[in-house]
């Protein structure tokens, strides 16, 4: 939990607000106030830093490193667990390969997910099965990578699972009411990611305008800018804090509370030429076999909740397997049409 002192040196330097998850564990007056303040955040801008969430620093220190050594690989090491070789949407990508709405996000990437067995397959099995399988590893070129990230998830996971139950008691004062939907195997995805340099006259679309399609985004940034929030029609940008994640809620949170709460429209500019920006992000979701309901909203913020805001070009479905198979089919048309070329029409 950082000092007085260092809360108001992030606050000066925050354009986004900044709430300390450990005031749930204080008096009620402090826990109240947090609430109410998450609430109000993810409403009104649905982007905040989140600080005094108790992940350990040597932690944090171990998954920077374990990144860099990564991306640092020839490239023939980090080609050996490429997504082209994983029907379940897991592993490495260059830059250019990942797409949103329709053009290159200029990244370098490792996605991994929930480390579970594949789902056997057959007729009538839902399509969205095919999601789950086993993440792809460098073997001997770096071994370390697995323990890191899998123990990285597991800490996310804990820290968003609590704040997913602060954010339903702020809304209908009951922190379980969406645990039927994550319990037990929620589905958890993370991206090690290294932003190239650009040159002043090539495209700048680090990763291009989107919403997240999960519940919760985490975000560890390092100390280069770039992450940018839409806010009343400009872009405002998330400046990097030492000791916090960047959070934002997702279109599955949008969808529960009827809009109430909205899935902000985000990106990231490519830095400068010469200089690269590495990020860490973790993604909470549902269940992909769960539906998301719709929460019993107070009175008083029921009628402030309009309904969720769908894309026509990309609709949003409840069952939490086929809005996210949707999503990976469209990021990936390259792992798309070799493994689910069936799905695409």
């Amino acid at each position: 939990m950082p000092t007085t002192t260092e809360a108001q040196t992030l606050t000066s330097r925050a354009r986004l607000p900044l709430l300390d998850i450990s005031r749930l564990e204080g008096d009620a007056a402090g826990r109240a106030a947090f609430l109410e303040e998450l609430r109000q955040a993810a409403r009104d801008v649905g982007f905040f830093y989140l600080t005094g969430h108790g992940v350990p620093a040597q932690l944090e220190a171990q998954v920077r490193d374990v990144s860099r050594r990564f991306f640092a690989l020839p490239e023939a090491e980090k080609l050996k667990v490429q997504m082209i070789h994983s029907p379940h949407f897991r592993g490495y990508n260059r830059a250019g390969l990942e797409l949103t709405r329709g053009k290159p996000d200029w990244r370098e990437q490792f996605d991994i997910h929930a480390e579970r067995e594949p789902l056997p397959q057959g007729p009538g099995t839902p399509r969205w099965t095919r999601l789950q399988g086993p993440n792809l590893w460098p073997d001997a070129a770096l071994q370390e990578l697995r323990p890191v990230l899998l123990e990285w998830q597991a800490r996310l996971t804990e820290v968003a699972i609590r704040l997913v139950r602060a954010f339903t008691e702020a809304l209908v004062g009951d922190p379980d009411a969406l645990e039927p939907i994550y319990a037990g195997s929620p589905n958890q995805t993370m991206k090690i990611i290294r932003y190239p340099g650009r040159t002043s006259g090539e495209p700048d679309q680090g990763v291009g305008a989107h919403k997240d399609s999960g519940l919760l985004t985490f975000v560890l940034q390092d100390e280069i800018g770039g992450l940018q929030v839409e806010r009343e029609g400009e872009w405002v940008d998330a400046v990097p804090l030492p000791g916090t994640f960047v959070v934002n809620i997702g279109e599955l949170l949008e969808l529960a509370s009827n809009g109430y709460l909205k899935a902000t429209v985000h990106r990231v500019v490519s830095p400068p030429a010469g200089r690269d920006r590495f990020s860490i992000a973790f993604f909470l979701g549902a269940r992909l076999d769960a539906t998301v309901p719709l929460l019993d909203l107070p009175p008083a913020l029921a009628a402030e909740a309009k309904g969720p805001a769908s894309d026509p070009e990309n609709p949003l479905f409840r069952n939490v397997g086929a809005n996210y198979l949707k999503g990976r089919l469209r990021s990936h048309p390259d792992v798309a049409q070799r493994y689910h070329a069936d799905l695409l029409a």
